[in-house]
């Protein structure tokens, strides 16, 4: 302003001369009107043509230059008018240059006196006019922005009362960061299709020295733009855009001092609520103008038409509540003066609807950034100080006036600070730099003795009363220019001169090493120290008397806490207050008074000027900083009980780093948790509970423990937590590292091996976090993965602090040769690493070098990847060098890194000197590795592979593969060489071929794709005569080409025992390419395989193939596959197979189209008995071809299998085979499966026996298995099979015929044939003329109960008919079975057949004509009652007898009892009637005589022959008996009640009791169940049954007076069953001697039973008294007082010598051992009678075993032999063999449970052969799985019926070995396999077997190796088969 005062003395000319750049620019922007009214001052010979405007830009800027270029020579008057028109008509001119302008031209008062008259008055205003109206607005607009200058210099002064250093804006940096960014993805990890490629980048990388620049230098060229500065919460942003305008306001920096500047701050606008205008939020809210409402009016005005002259700084985003909003699409401009709600103003002036061209400065923190995308042209990052900002920072603070002792102590701080990583880390930002300090000033004058500390407090009044006024420390920026943050601190410059005096500086300072162990340990305690050092700024609070002198360091932070508790939790009361509600600004009524100045005296509060928003100034409080009000919000957590569970889970959750514009905006630093997490730790808690007493808590240490521990449950769960991203892992690290637990820290591991972090920015603390959790795991080890992350360099330094690192991985591009650099100096200190990884990156060879060095002194690693960088050739041969030098790599990666072949040949040069490279593989250049073999030890036995070398999709030249080829050739071995994809022409191909006999190759070499042409071929194909090491030859000439040369694997075999392959499919081979090949095949006279399969070889090339048939000696199969080879080429290679006798089998599919198969075996001319097979698949035969091939066929001389399955037979078709049939006569067997599908063509093939009687069975069934076998002479009995056709009418007349001409059946399956009752009852009428010999199964024909009787009267009608199965439920079945015995017994059964009344009626009247029918079976056919009355009492016997049993579901219980009476009521021929179960079952004989139950003659009362009556386990109460008592006496006969298995109680006792005096003929009782009373009321009755001679009482309690009574009772017995019986030892004792008196006994039972040492004697000495005995049971009998089962043995065993007549004993479970053993064979040579022998479970070894089947040779009659579970083996089994063919009555074998091995087994099998009569054979869980011989064996008995092969891990060899014998085994019923190893393909060949074994019931394959659909899938084809465990 002052130069203002001088101007009228410049000469006007001379300034228009020097401003006239400027003012051509400006006057280009101006409107034409605007230039012609200018142009007009000229005169008119000067001027130009007015009436239109110019034509262009360019033409206009010639004549404003012309313009300029006439008044800069005119006349200082012209001049003068020209600059004063110009000023007034022009707009945006700027105001110094407009003023100056003004100026020099003077007023318009002044115009001179004699201006030139050019101006036309009527063409415009006078200029003095318009003057008058636009200086008033320049001279508002001017002292408006004066007035701006004022307020943001005395703002910017009010931030200190010190004097402030400048903030140069040089000196603060920033780094900068992309626009506009187009993504909104929190998670940037690189995909599926990115990993290998390149990795994603972030952003910007703001570290690095190429995107960092000074703030000063960011702003330059922000005018007219939108520019954005982000940092974090106390980076200093307010405090620069605070400095930005001092600078402004002293026409400095970068934005021009003629711009408006307009300071708005977003935590002062949130108090804007009513809409409002553009004019009223600059005047009520920044700046209220001085000149009323005309300055208002000039200034808005002027804003309005300049607004590029306005710069608007909006500072503190991230405080603002609302959300701004981007407006897309086309802009449309806002009324300035309409109101707006402030976030819609905001929105406004950022989307340039207000006030367009003006320059915007916004700032906030990096995650609200996202809110402005693409509307900033500009934005940049402020970077956190270095270590020398904090260095320069720290001397400030501490010695800022020079006094020696605060320098001193400066310099021990700082290298507390720097040598502290977490404090480092708080350092980086200013404000909490500050903090930092604070909390070491703290603790280093702790240091100080108490004397020292009362001095201090001496130091006079005036000192306290300065901190007391709350005076601020300026917090200064390094190098004068990081700026304050609020906090105070007093003036120390009087007091340091004082000090400096009295003391130095050794005096006040704590040693170094002491310092650092007092230093907090992590984040949160830093903040709770500093708390207390704000806490002891306090003068009012200062160390009082009270406080101990010497004290802890944990009690030199409690104490404070303890005096200011009050007041801290009114503080943190508000903190957590303003953190639920989003506050960070306090009015002076939300806290006390008393607090309020505690706050601001202890500086933990800054005052605030907010303006309301009627414009008034008021006065309000934050915290220091965002953080402190965290952390005392987090004090509240950890010490109100206010502050629920649920609140805390609230607020407990980990942050991400990855921002999107969904996030939740938050004024607050998401530092709560962290805090929380800290306050959990141990060390915390006594300061909690200081602070929790003041909080009104009741708990005290309980209450604060339990909330810590709830802190860490939530830490462990989010530990546990397998869905976190990679930022929350780390900020979970660093929540666990607060927290100090190292159990959490392992927790963290435990579901992560690998840490994997993607797109994050990590500083060294981050590193630090790190480092606390992975050291955690120990020698565990662990793996962090880099992604693209933006790792400063000295992170790198702080790497090494994670032991146990065995993975290391950086992918990103950012990585380069000076990471890798850097790297390297740290790769050495981690002596765990196994597996490095530094891929998608930008290293070079340079960086390579680094890493080689690095990794030599690396011996751990084993993986190495450097894959997708920019290595080369030169890189790739550094890491090569490492090879030999890394003992126990593994393998090297080294893909995508611009090599070339060269690279390729360096690799293959190493496998010569590194011999445990295992394999080098390169496709193309993308895929570059080796893999290396490990080494084995001395024990390891390893043998190592030869190594293998693919090199694919490479392009060889002729002279390339020379190099190769030479390269390989001196590799020691090589196992593999794939060299696929190569393209090459013919030459390289014959370089390759020519070199490869020298190479060393051990299995094969692959060429695929490589090789196309039939020139090809013929070279490849001359491998195989030329190079003997060549075995096996493989080319396809057609897409994909694939071609491999296999080798003999460097074994050398004999020129007769070579066998060579050659395969040339998919080649394109015509007939005359044979002959090339056949000549470059030469002499080859060992190949055995020749595969020419998918050429176009033809009928021609076939018959060229047979030609050279001869001269291939030693060939065992061709191939010739899709050849397009005709019927006439099938009729040739039937011709082929009669005449060549090494051509055993032809296999042919779709007529020769597809398949051809030639198989070979040696030659073998001289037997004739060779099987041949010709079979022809899929295949379409019309008759002539048929004949024409079996014309053929019939030449052949050897055994023959014609198979044409699967193809299409018509009916002429099967006549022709029938006519040529009888020629055939060297057929063995016909296969039509799947060729058969009318029921004609199947007649006829079954009317084969009349043309050939070689059949020896017919097998037919559409679409399935079809075949006729033939025998070698004629059969004498035949099978036939035919099922699933439709026989009826004509079908069933012809098949009827057809078999009474046939010859005789063994057994007829008509199943499934749709018979019905009909058909039925036709073919039972003609049984009599047929000759079957074993059975007819007439199943599955839907049958109903009509066409049963006429099957069961089949019984009656044909005599050799022996029985007959009928069932009509779910699974039908109908079966006839025949005997060739006459007067044999008869058997009909009948099952789920749902019979009525008259269906009973009628089986009654079939009994009753059939007199042999012995045996009726009825089940589950919903009987009732009444019906089983009605049938019993017309049921007639003959005096053979009959039995009758009926199974239905509710004969049970009282049902059962009243069945039984009305049976005995309704029939008298009854002799024994029992119900077991739900069984009834009658033995009728006709009756001849009868007799009465009294002697009078009077009440003669017919009595019945009944002789046995029953009910055994079928829920019998004893109270149910009661109405039997009329029957049992009508039964005076009765011989045998059986009543076991019930619930007889003491009714049922009383019963018994009652009728037992009437039976005089009750021989047997047998009431054997668990009760406790029956035998005491019954022992009484018992001696008055004087003939009893067989008694059960097994199970009961027996009391002494019931045994007394039964000593006399014993003597008497025959048979006695006592097991399980509960006894005293008297009773017991009285029993077992009365024993010794039952001389007549031959039959005893004592199962498990406990005796005593005095009771075993006396049974001992008994059982040598019963010399009668027959059958004797002692299974698990138990010994007491600790007596041996073996001892008890050796007493028992020698008391049976005397019983010679031994026909039965079981001693299962007495562990006898060897030495029992051993007395037992002594006495079995005695028991020459004996028929059953149990020993199981007896420990018997396997040379005791031997001994015993050698004794047991003397037993001729032995038909049971039990000795499962024992341990015999091999050595008994052979015994086996030798002993038991001599004993031929033997019908049960279990060996179960034993170790017999495989020659074991074969041993069975050939005992097993000999045995004829056996019926039933376990061998479960023998101990071998090579069963097959016993399965055969199985074939020689003809009466097995029940096999167990279960628990045996058997394969589908015994399966398919069983299904073999099955049709050998007439009477086998069930089948034990599971728990075995069978799998689909043995399971379906049981299903075929059943198909001929109607008798089988059963075949269990519970567990086998089934899937559950296959199983189903089988179950339904056969029921049979079971899949399930019951």
């Amino acid at each position: 302003m002052d130069e203002e005062a001088d101007r009228g003395d410049e000469n006007v000319n001379l300034v228009l001369a020097q401003e006239s750049s400027e003012l051509l620019a400006i006057l280009c922007r101006q409107s034409p009107a605007v230039i012609m009214s200018l142009c007009q001052m000229m005169p008119g010979d000067a001027g130009w043509n007015i009436t239109s405007p110019p034509p262009s830009a360019a033409a206009l800027a010639e004549h404003v230059k012309a313009m300029l270029q006439y008044f800069r020579e005119a006349s200082a008057a012209d001049c003068c008018s020209f600059l004063q028109s110009m000023c007034i008509l022009c707009e945006n001119i700027p105001m110094h240059l407009e003023s100056r302008l003004m100026s020099v031209a003077g007023c318009a008062n002044n115009v001179c006196e004699n201006p030139s008259p050019i101006v036309k008055e009527e063409k415009s205003s006078p200029p003095s006019e318009r003057q008058l109206i636009k200086r008033p607005r320049i001279d508002h607009w001017e002292q408006y922005i004066f007035a701006a200058m004022n307020l943001l210099t005395r703002r910017w002064e009010q931030l200190g009362d010190r004097p402030v250093r400048e903030v140069p804006l040089e000196n603060v940096w920033v780094g900068l960061r992309t626009a506009n960014r187009g993504r909104d993805r929190p998670d940037q990890t690189p995909g599926p299709a990115d990993r290998g490629s390149r990795t994603p980048e972030p952003d910007g990388d703001y570290g690095s020295a190429e995107s960092r620049v000074t703030l000063e230098t960011f702003l330059q060229g922000c005018v007219a733009k939108v520019t954005v500065l982000i940092g974090q919460s106390g980076s200093g942003k307010t405090l620069l855009m605070s400095n930005l305008g001092q600078q402004w306001a002293c026409g400095l920096g970068p934005i021009p001092s003629s711009f408006l500047f307009v300071l708005l701050e977003f935590r002062q606008l949130n108090l804007l609520s009513q809409p409002l205008s553009l004019s009223e939020l600059l005047f009520r809210h920044y700046l209220p103008p001085k000149g009323g409402d005309d300055e208002k009016s000039a200034v808005v005005e002027y804003l309005l038409s300049n607004p590029e002259q306005s710069c608007w700084v909006l500072d503190g985003y991230d405080e603002f509540h609302s959300k701004l909003t981007r407006q897309e699409g086309q802009k449309e401009l806002l009324d300035p003066e309409s109101p707006l709600p402030v976030a819609d103003l905001i929105s406004g002036l950022l989307n340039r609807q207000l006030l367009p061209g003006c320059t915007i400065v916004v700032t906030c923190r990096p995650r609200d950034v996202t809110d402005l995308d693409g509307i900033p042209d500009k934005v940049g990052q402020l970077l956190g100080w270095d270590c020398h900002d904090i260095k320069e920072y720290v001397h400030n603070f501490f010695g800022g006036k020079g006094h020696a002792a605060n320098r001193a102590l400066g310099v021990q701080a700082a290298d507390l600070l720097l040598s502290t990583r977490h404090l480092l880390a708080m350092s980086s930002l200013p404000v909490r730099c500050y903090i930092c300090c604070i909390c070491l000033e703290y603790l280093l004058l702790e240091g100080r003795d108490a004397g020292m500390a009362e001095k201090q407090e001496e130091r006079g009044s005036e000192t306290r009363e300065e901190e007391s006024e709350n005076e601020e420390r300026v917090v200064q920026m390094p190098g004068g220019g990081r700026g304050k943050e609020g906090s105070t601190r007093g003036n120390h410059a009087q007091r340091e001169d004082q000090k400096e005096a009295r003391r130095g500086s050794e005096a006040i300072m704590m040693d170094v090493a002491n310092s650092r162990a007092l230093l907090p340990p992590t984040l949160t305690q830093v903040y709770l120290t500093g708390l207390t050092a704000f806490l002891s700024r306090d003068p009012d609070k200062r160390r009082r008397k009270d406080m101990p002198k010497t004290v802890t360091p944990q009690q030199s932070i409690v104490w404070p806490l303890s005096q200011s508790r009050s007041e801290l939790c009114e503080l943190s009361q508000l903190a957590w207050r303003g953190v639920e509600g989003s506050k960070i600004l306090f009015m002076e009524e939300d806290i006390s008074q008393d607090v309020l100045k505690f706050s601001v005296r202890t500086g933990l509060f800054s005052k605030v000027e907010l303006r309301r928003e009627d414009g008034t100034l008021v006065n309000s409080y934050c915290f220091i900083h965002l953080t402190v009000q965290e952390f005392l919000a987090a004090l509240r957590i950890m010490t109100s009980q206010d502050v629920s569970d649920m609140q805390l889970k609230k607020r407990f959750s980990l942050k991400t780093r990855w921002t999107t514009k969904s996030d939740q905006r938050t004024v607050f630093t998401d530092s709560l948790h962290l805090y929380v997490c800290g306050l959990a730790s141990p060390r915390c808690t006594q300061a909690l509970v200081q602070l929790a007493r003041a909080s009104g808590g009741t708990g005290g240490l309980n209450w604060v423990q339990t909330r810590q521990a709830l802190v860490r449950k939530l830490l462990k769960n989010l530990c546990h937590s397998n869905t976190l991203t990679g930022p929350k892992v780390l900020e979970l690290c660093h929540c666990v590292q607060e927290s100090q637990d190292r159990q959490l820290a392992q927790q963290v591991l435990g579901t992560r091996p690998t840490l994997e972090l993607r797109n994050i920015r990590l500083l060294p603390n981050d590193i630090d976090a790190l480092a606390f959790v992975v050291n955690s795991v120990g020698d565990n080890g662990i793996g962090l993965d880099f992604g693209a992350c933006s790792i400063e360099l000295e992170c790198l330094d702080v790497l090494p602090s994670c032991q146990y690192i065995h993975y290391l991985c950086f992918r990103g591009r950012k990585y380069g040769d000076k990471f890798a650099e850097k790297l390297s100096s740290i790769l050495p200190k981690f002596p765990t690493l196994r597996k490095l990884e530094f891929c998608g990156s930008s290293l070079t060879a340079t960086g390579a070098v680094c890493l080689a060095s690095a990794l030599q002194n690396c011996p751990a690693v084993t993986e190495i990847n450097l894959s997708d960088n920019n290595l080369k050739d030169a890189g790739i041969e550094h890491i090569a060098d490492v090879f030999t030098k890394l003992p126990g790599l593994l393998s090297v990666m080294l893909g995508r890194n611009n090599s070339s072949l060269r690279a390729v040949d360096c690799l293959i040069g190493k496998m010569s000197s590194c011999l445990n490279i295992q394999h080098v593989h390169a496709d193309g250049m993308k895929e570059v590795a080796v893999t290396f073999s490990q080494n084995s030890d001395l024990n390891g036995y390893k043998t190592k592979s030869e190594p293998r070398v693919s090199l694919l999709n490479q392009k060889w030249s002729t002279p390339e593969m020379h190099k190769l080829a030479e390269s390989l050739a001196r590799v020691p071995a090589l196992s593999v060489l794939d060299l696929s994809g190569g393209q090459w022409d013919v030459e390289t191909l014959r370089m390759l071929t020519q070199f490869l006999p020298r190479f060393n190759m051990t299995e094969k070499i692959i060429v695929n794709d490589s090789c196309s042409s039939v020139e090809d071929l013929v070279i490849l194909t001359a491998l195989l005569p030329d190079c003997p090491a060549v075995m096996e030859l493989h080319i396809r000439l057609q897409s994909p080409a694939q071609v491999s040369i296999v080798f003999s694997g460097g074994r050398e075999k004999p020129a007769d025992e070579r066998s060579k392959m050659l395969c040339l499919s998919c080649c394109g081979l015509l007939p005359a390419d044979l002959e090339r090949v056949w000549r470059s095949l030469g002499t080859s006279s060992d190949l055995t395989l020749l595969d020419l399969s998918s050429n176009c070889l033809g009928n021609k090339g076939l018959g060229k193939l047979l030609e050279v048939l001869p001269h291939l000696s030693s060939i065992q199969e061709i191939n010739a596959h899709n050849n397009r080879i005709s019927m006439e080429g099938v009729v040739m290679l039937a011709g082929a197979l009669c005449s060549h006798n090494n051509l055993t089998q032809i296999l042919i599919s779709h007529g020769g189209r597809e398949q051809v198969t030639l198989k070979f075996c040696p030659d073998r001319s001289d037997d004739k008995q060779q099987l041949k097979i010709f079979r022809i698949n899929n295949s379409s035969l019309p008759p002539s071809n048929v004949t024409a091939l079996c014309r053929r066929l019939a030449q052949c001389h050897s055994d023959l299998e014609l198979d044409l399955s699967h193809s299409s037979l018509t009916d002429k078709a099967v006549e022709n085979l029938l006519k040529v049939l009888p020629r055939m006569m060297s057929l063995q067997r016909l296969n039509v499966s799947h060729s058969i599908t009318s029921t004609a063509a199947a007649l006829l093939l079954v009317s084969c026996w009349t043309v050939s009687q070689r059949v020896t069975s017919v097998e037919l069934r559409p679409q399935t298995e079809s075949f006729i076998c033939f025998g070698r002479v004629k059969a004498e009995h035949t099978s036939c099979r035919l099922t699933h056709f439709s026989l009826n009418g004509g079908n069933l007349e012809r098949l009827l015929e057809i078999l009474q001409q046939g010859p005789h059946l063994s057994d007829l399956d008509l199943s499934s044939n749709q018979l019905e009752d009909e058909g039925v009852k036709r073919f039972v009428d003609c049984l009599p003329d047929l000759k079957i010999t074993s059975c007819v199964n007439l199943s599955n024909n839907s049958l109903t109960q009509r066409g049963l009787l006429d099957v069961a009267s089949a019984l009656s009608t044909c005599a050799n008919v022996s029985d007959v199965e009928v069932s009509l439920g779910a699974r039908e079945r109908c079966v006839v079975w025949f005997t060739q015995y006459e007067g044999c017994e008869k058997t009909l059964s009948v099952r789920e057949s749902s019979l009525e009344r008259e269906h009973l009626v009628r089986l009654a009247e079939i009994v009753s004509v059939c007199p042999s029918l012995t045996k009726l079976e009825l089940k589950n056919n919903k009987l009732q009652s009444d019906w089983i009355e009605d049938f019993v009492k017309v049921l007639k016997s003959s005096e053979r007898g009959f039995r009758v049993s009926i199974e239905e579901s509710w004969i049970r219980s009282e049902e059962a009892v009243s069945l039984v009476c009305q049976c005995l009521d309704l029939n008298s021929n009854i002799r024994t009637i029992m119900v077991h179960y739900t069984t009834l079952h009658l033995s009728l004989m006709k009756s001849t005589e009868l007799t009465s139950v009294s002697d009078d003659s009077a009440d003669l009362t017919p009595s019945m022959p009944t002789e046995k009556i029953g009910l055994v386990d079928c829920a019998v109460e004893g109270h149910q008996l009661a109405s039997m008592t009329r029957i049992i006496q009508k039964c005076p006969l009765l011989t045998e009640l059986d009543f076991s298995q019930n619930s007889l109680g003491l009714e049922g006792a009383e019963f018994l009791c009652s009728v037992l005096p009437s039976l005089p003929h009750l021989t047997s009782l047998s009431i054997g169940s668990k009760e406790t009373c029956v035998v005491e009321k019954l022992s009484e009755a018992l001696l008055q049954v004087t003939g009893l001679q067989c008694l059960n009482l097994s199970g009961h309690v027996i009391g002494d007076t019931a045994a007394q009574i039964m000593t006399t009772v014993l003597p008497r017995l025959r048979s006695l069953n006592l097991s399980h019986c509960v006894w005293s030892a008297a009773a017991g004792l009285q029993l077992i001697k009365a024993l010794g008196e039952c001389v007549n006994l031959e039959g005893l039972c004592l199962d498990s039973l406990e005796l005593n040492e005095e009771s075993r004697a006396c049974l001992a000495q008994s059982l040598r008294n019963i010399n009668s005995a027959r059958s004797l049971k002692l299974n698990k009998i138990g010994t007491a007082m600790g007596q041996s089962r073996v001892n008890a043995v050796l007493d028992l065993l020698p008391a049976l010598e005397r019983l010679t007549g031994m026909e039965e004993i079981e001693l299962e479970g007495w562990r006898m051992a060897d030495i029992g053993i051993e007395l037992l064979t002594r006495l079995l040579p005695v028991w020459t009678e004996l028929r059953k022998i149990s020993l199981s479970k007896n420990l018997i070894s396997d040379q005791s075993g031997d001994k015993l089947l050698e004794a047991l040779s003397s037993c001729g009659h032995l038909e049971e032999l039990h000795v499962s579970g024992n341990d015999l083996g091999d050595l008994t089994a052979a015994r086996m063999a030798l002993v038991l063919p001599s004993l031929t009555h033997i019908t049960v074998l279990d060996i179960s449970e034993n170790r017999v091995g495989f020659e074991g087994s074969v041993s069975l099998s050939k005992a097993i052969i000999c045995m004829k009569n056996l019926t039933k054979i376990h061998l479960t869980s023998v101990g071998t799985s090579e069963l097959c011989a016993v399965a055969a064996s199985l074939g020689h008995c003809p009466l097995i019926q029940d096999v167990g092969l279960g628990w045996n891990n058997c394969g589908d060899d015994v399966a398919e070995e069983l299904a073999r014998v099955l049709p050998l085994c007439p009477k086998l019923t069930r089948i034990d396999l599971e728990s075995n190893s069978v799998t689909v393909s043995g399971a379906e060949a049981l299903v075929r077997a059943l198909q001929s074994c109607p008798a089988l019931q059963l075949i269990r394959l519970w567990r086998n190796q089934v899937s559950p659909t296959d199983a189903h899938r089988l179950h339904l084809k056969d029921w049979r088969l079971n899949f399930s465990s019951t």
